[in-house]
């Protein structure tokens, strides 16, 4: 992990970070576990849950990739504190996704999937943000394995962490219920304006109903 940096004077750019956070120059790798091994002849994207058509809809690496292409600038504030300002994200909109496989009227969250079964919950009004992307790139530059490639999802309004690397998925639910970080003591929404942290300051209806 790398080791965040913070200007010596206060600056506008300074002005735009969330509470909490420090300005990072340059990119740290943070993640969980092994990177993944990525083998295009068995990758595949999967949209399921509670869609529209009741089906599972799968595209291949070869397919998504030629799906519409967007960029979008968005930052990536990390929950141990660090912020990459402005950066430039390109890839697949989730919105594309909501089009191609659209969710039953029911629909309030999602959850998306990576591999070794990593998840990350999120309500369906922040995966349809116009900001909201799968991406394959990053200064216009391909992802590197490390931070993500093939695809990894952007949600730049919430704390990373509901940005998983090595995306598998997403799986449309008319509940809510824990990702994997969220399972282990981190907040459920992540709003990082609101310093939306740890799960022991949540208010009533940010939760899963138990």
């Amino acid at each position: 992990m790398g080791q965040p940096e913070s200007r010596e004077s206060p600056g506008a750019e300074q002005l735009e970070l969330p509470p909490g956070q420090r300005l990072q120059r340059g990119w740290p790798v943070t993640h969980y576990g092994p990177v993944p091994k990525f083998k295009p002849d068995r990758w595949e994207f999967r949209v399921f849950g509670a869609t529209a058509d009741g089906q599972k809809h799968c595209w291949n690496h070869e397919d998504f990739a030629a799906l519409p292409f967007d960029s979008v600038v968005g930052d990536l504030h990390c929950v141990t504190k660090f912020s990459m300002l402005g950066a430039e994200w390109g890839g697949v909109l989730a919105r594309t996704v909501l089009e191609l496989a659209p969710p039953a009227p029911q629909v309030t969250h999602v959850m998306v999937w990576a591999e070794y079964g990593f998840s990350s919950n999120m309500r369906l009004a922040d995966f349809a943000s116009e900001r909201t992307v799968f991406a394959t790139h990053e200064g216009g530059e391909l992802l590197t394995a490390e931070h993500g490639f093939p695809l990894r999802l952007v949600v730049p309004h919430l704390y990373a962490w509901k940005g998983p690397k090595w995306v598998r998925g997403v799986e449309y639910m008319t509940a809510d219920r824990r990702g994997f970080w969220e399972e282990r003591g981190y907040h459920n929404v992540g709003d990082p304006w609101r310093e939306q942290r740890y799960s022991y300051q949540e208010q009533p209806g940010e939760g899963p109903e138990l």
